[in-house]
């Protein structure tokens, strides 16, 4: 089956207004150019990772060392795509992690004495944009293809509001190379599963 971009069209959920470095969960798909499965292969059920995989996955893992207010949660690299849960806290005033609020709040920028610069709070968009960056540029290194693309533009986010939806989706991102038959991303899928497929 031949990539069909109406079939495999992600749709943007960001919502507008909506303050992305606030404390909150996230769940997010990213996409690989053109859905080229280029992250290795499902076998029995378990996902092979290839050399472009493994820097997919240490990079997943060093996002930490380079944003302070994040903390990783589940996460699974799949032939042609990825899903992952980010957990975003206030560095300022340490983990304390909750569900995503569905107001904004402001950001905080100044110590208590309104002196002394706080720790940037870093939002969602700049840590998928900065994962996709660093990424790219190790697959790009391994193949010597400098410059080319190696990730969709846009990637889906959905802001994890309690702990029925943050364990549904933990439970979905494990059993997602069991279902690599039916994943909608995959280009052999006979009857792919719905976009949402998380929420069943």
């Amino acid at each position: 089956m031949t990539y069909d971009p109406q079939r495999h069209h992600r749709r943007s959920i960001r919502l507008k207004g909506y303050d992305y470095t606030q404390t909150g969960a996230y769940f997010i798909t990213i996409c690989a150019q053109d859905r080229v499965c280029l992250f290795g292969e499902v076998v029995d059920g378990e996902m092979r990772l290839n050399e472009a995989g493994k820097i997919v996955q240490a990079t997943w893992d060093g996002l930490p060392n380079h944003y302070a207010n994040i903390v990783l949660d589940a996460f699974v690299v799949m032939p042609n795509h990825l899903h992952g849960i980010i957990m975003l806290h206030d560095p300022n005033v340490g983990a304390g992690l909750k569900p995503a609020p569905t107001e904004t709040a402001p950001t905080v920028c100044k110590s208590p004495d309104n002196a002394t610069p706080l720790p940037k709070r870093h939002g969602l968009p700049e840590i998928v944009r900065g994962f996709k960056t660093f990424s790219a540029r190790g697959i790009n290194t391994l193949r010597g293809t400098p410059g080319t693309p190696v990730w969709q533009r846009n990637y889906y986010e959905h802001i994890i509001r309690n702990d029925d939806a943050l364990n549904r989706i933990r439970q979905y991102i494990a059993d997602n190379p069991l279902r690599w038959a039916f994943d909608r991303e995959n280009p052999t899928a006979i009857n792919p599963e719905p976009e949402d497929a998380w929420r069943i």
